[in-house]
């Protein structure tokens, strides 16, 4: 079959590997019908996450039709459209039990690696390295999906392809880090980052009831996106003191609830970015905080942050002191799909919940090289590249 696979830093190309076998008996085998860019994909692209291998497929974010299932499978049948978590969950783990699909025990099959860099390993992911379990990506044909019954989610009939798609990470991720930052009815929130995460968080904080949600964010289409599509308020870091504004609509205080969905390769004017550039290219830290530190200053005393960005191992001039004398509560995780999947689709066949402007450019998986280049350099407005299969 045909797969988009990772050749070297900044190397993608389109080339043939083995079709997926079933392994294992809960397993199903899905053919993509649709799969879309991340902005934690372009981390790999740009070399900032060890553990690929030349010739591993990418992609984590897709939907299909099941053309097979392994015997234990219960909640899937041949035919079936479905839509599938990022994170691979066994559902059975102490941490899945507490719905932290994210950090399952058995969703990763090289739990050593992330054991040494963090302490302890989260679960598994497709198409994310081999830290994340090596798993074959959806940049593909077909993929095989393991634990489908718990990953796995049939899309209601009346919900798009292009709408359901965006509930495999980017919705389930967004709403992860409104709904588990505490965002409360009459709260002032501020996300940064308008691409698809940012946008979907800002959507949920919204529909949680926050009394003003303001999105920062430095390319005009996707600001134009927030205020068409999401309901939420817009601020150009490029034109404008985003601390002061935050205060300023926040009656002076500074808002409720922070949300980060940049991650690593943050961008800002001014010196701080190159400083965090060249310590990052110079590898003496792995990541850029520049959106984490204005997130902490920002954040009312009392308040809460919320770390949506793929962040890798060790940044500096973290904003320690800050944190601790404002009693701020920081939080961060990778998307705990499976909790918020189904609640999604309900939202997305309301309408209460709408993606499709998000997939900007849609290309068949050939072009899929041509699609990050899009994405990667925001060259014709892209905001996310969709592949076809």
């Amino acid at each position: 079959m045909k797969a988009l696979q990772w050749q070297g830093v900044n190397k993608l190309a389109v080339g043939t590997v083995p079709d997926p076998q079933l392994r294992n008996p809960g397993d199903i085998i899905v053919k993509v019908a649709r799969t879309v860019t991340c902005g934690s994909d372009l981390h790999l692209l740009g070399g900032y996450i060890p553990f690929m291998e030349k010739g591993d497929v990418i992609g984590h974010e897709f939907l299909g039709e099941v053309i097979e299932v392994g015997p234990d499978v219960r909640n899937h049948r041949v035919g079936d459209r479905v839509v599938v978590s990022s994170f691979i969950s066994c559902g059975n783990c102490w941490y899945c039990d507490q719905k932290l699909y994210s950090l399952c025990d058995n969703g990763n099959t090289n739990p050593a690696i992330t054991e040494t860099l963090w302490g302890h390993a989260p679960s598994g992911c497709f198409g994310y390295s081999h830290a994340m379990g090596g798993n074959a990506g959806s940049h593909a044909e077909y993929i095989r999906v393991p634990f489908a019954d718990v990953g796995a989610f049939t899309v209601p009939d009346g919900v798009s392809d292009e709408r359901a798609l965006f509930a495999s990470d980017s919705a389930s991720t967004g709403w992860m880090g409104a709904d588990l930052s505490g965002v409360k009815p009459g709260d002032v929130v501020a996300v940064w980052g308008a691409g698809a995460v940012g946008q979907m968080a800002a959507r949920a904080a919204v529909l949680l009831g926050a009394e003003r949600v303001i999105v920062i964010d430095r390319l005009d289409n996707r600001l134009r996106q927030v205020e068409q599509h999401v309901g939420a308020e817009t601020l150009n870091y490029e034109k404008t003191d985003v601390a002061g504004e935050l205060r300023e609509r926040s009656g002076g205080r500074g808002p409720d609830v922070c949300i980060e969905a940049v991650g690593m390769e943050a961008h800002a004017p001014g010196p701080q970015f190159a400083y965090d550039q060249i310590k990052m290219q110079l590898r003496l830290q792995t990541d850029r905080p520049i959106a984490v530190r204005e997130a902490i200053h920002a954040c009312r005393k009392g308040g809460s942050v919320f770390v949506l960005g793929v962040y890798a191992g060790f940044v500096d001039k973290f904003p320690l002191g800050a944190l601790m004398n404002k009693g701020l509560t920081v939080r961060g995780a990778q998307m705990h799909g499976q909790r918020y999947i189904p609640m999604l689709l309900d939202r997305m066949a309301k309408g209460e919940l709408v993606t499709e402007h998000l997939a900007t450019h849609v290309l068949p998986l050939d072009r899929a090289p041509e699609g990050y280049r899009l994405f990667k350099e925001k060259e014709d407005d892209c905001v996310r590249a969709v592949f076809l299969p």
